[in-house]
């Protein structure tokens, strides 16, 4: 059983950095694509970022640019770095994780994310 826990959420000024944590407690991290998404009340989850297993990246078009995400396999962690934070950036972040075999997925607990104008 693959437990996430995210980190790093708060309250940011508009314009400023933030990074996210998630640590992965399962073993084999190397065996899943890692991703961020996020969720505001009423709206669907929707991805942020996602690492593959070879560290190749997608972004959303809302975040392209601004955002990396980066996994550590010796930690097991991944990270997102975004950066010009908006509100409309103003969600509850996840962690997901997702088997490349299997397609089973994991989900963190989600960190609050709040970006004031």
């Amino acid at each position: 059983q693959v437990q996430l826990l995210e980190s790093g959420g708060g309250l940011v000024q508009a314009g400023g950095l933030l990074r996210l944590s998630c640590q992965h407690s399962g073993s084999l991290f190397t065996m899943y694509t890692m991703g961020w998404y996020r969720q505001v009340p009423g709206k669907q989850r929707e991805l942020v970022a996602q690492i593959t297993t070879g560290g190749d990246t997608t972004y959303a078009d809302s975040v392209k640019g601004r955002s990396t995400i980066s996994r550590d396999n010796t930690d097991n962690m991944i990270f997102l770095q975004m950066s010009s934070l908006k509100p409309e950036d103003t969600a509850i972040y996840y962690c997901q994780a997702r088997h490349i075999f299997t397609a089973l997925e994991s989900w963190g607990q989600g960190t609050q994310v709040t970006v004031s104008s």
